[in-house]
């Protein structure tokens, strides 16, 4: 089973001929309202594989939150520990997509800033369980949260976005730390690395701490490093429309895959691949694969290469 502690948003997305510069306006014909949220992502990318997904999270009393509800609704994702808001309105994120399919994205938190950990019985952390989180829920919240799911035996991942200080005791109680290369960039700062490459700090993060550690790198793929050893995983090749929710495509399927005992490399290679046919669509949850479209599609990215 897969926990899942995170963001529930509406996404305002503009299509854009190029992003603006500091100062600039930048006009498009139209917006889309369409419900999105790392937390809410990641919990429908797990659960369009056949995995059994619990989501805990807040959302507001307001219309945002309605069509964030109603959008979720239609999917698997077990919904009980997502509560409302008394006084804080749905988290909104402004995405600006260019011609290219890149983004770039601002989040008001609204009422994702009232998520508490404490709403997660002990009874749904135990070995049997996958905890997964992100950073769009308080940090405080999320440390006491993986804290609390390894004392009682939880497979703990974290997916630093966006990037945050993480303590130093929480290093040791992670299982999976997934970054991309901004992320990875801004933490090894934050640990005072000498060297800043997103294909260092890996290998520097999984020796140091025992964990392993992935940093996702777009169209270059990705590279994951554990005690056991350094994997390269390459990126589907697709005519890219839309990178938004890629990540939490490539997070969300492999929380699943190895929630169910898939090893590493495996699991890798069914990430990558959703993260691939994410991009071929416009939004976030809409673009998130089935299981039956990752299996069509596992041939066009090979079992990862070990490298060390």
């Amino acid at each position: 089973m897969i926990v899942v502690f995170g963001s529930l948003n509406i996404d305002m997305v503009m299509q854009l001929d190029k992003m603006p510069r500091p100062g600039e306006t930048v006009l498009c014909p139209n917006y889309q309202l369409i419900s999105g949220g790392k937390g809410a992502n990641q919990a429908i990318a797990a659960a369009n594989t056949g995995a059994s997904v619990k989501l805990f999270g807040k959302v507001g009393q307001d219309e945002f939150g309605r069509i964030v509800m109603a959008s979720l609704k239609k999917t698997s994702v077990d919904l009980v520990g997502v509560s409302e808001s008394q006084a804080a309105s749905t988290g909104c994120a402004a995405i600006y997509v260019d011609k290219q399919g890149e983004n770039i994205i601002a989040v008001a938190s609204g009422a994702n800033l009232e998520a508490r950990e404490d709403e997660i019985p002990d009874y749904l952390l135990s070995h049997e369980t996958t905890l997964l989180v992100q950073m769009e829920t308080p940090a405080e919240e999320n440390w006491k949260l993986i804290r609390r799911a390894k004392k009682y035996g939880a497979r703990v991942l974290l997916n630093l976005a966006p990037a945050y200080p993480i303590p130093e005791d929480i290093f040791p109680h992670l299982d999976v730390l997934i970054l991309n290369q901004v992320e990875a960039a801004l933490l090894a700062l934050e640990l005072h690395f000498e060297v800043i490459s997103p294909l260092v700090v890996p290998r520097r993060l999984a020796a140091r701490y025992g964990i392993t550690c992935i940093v996702t790198l777009g169209k270059q793929g990705s590279i994951a490093c554990s005690p056991d050893g350094t994997w390269e995983v390459k990126a589907m090749d697709v005519q890219v429309v839309d990178t938004t929710a890629a990540g939490d495509a490539f997070v969300g399927v492999l929380a699943a895959s190895l929630d169910t005992g898939m090893d590493l490399p495996l699991a890798l290679r069914r990430a990558s691949v959703a993260s691939g046919l994410a991009c071929l669509h416009k939004g976030a949850q809409a673009s998130l694969p089935t299981n039956r479209q990752i299996e069509e599609n596992l041939k066009q990215v090979m079992v990862p290469r070990r490298t060390g």
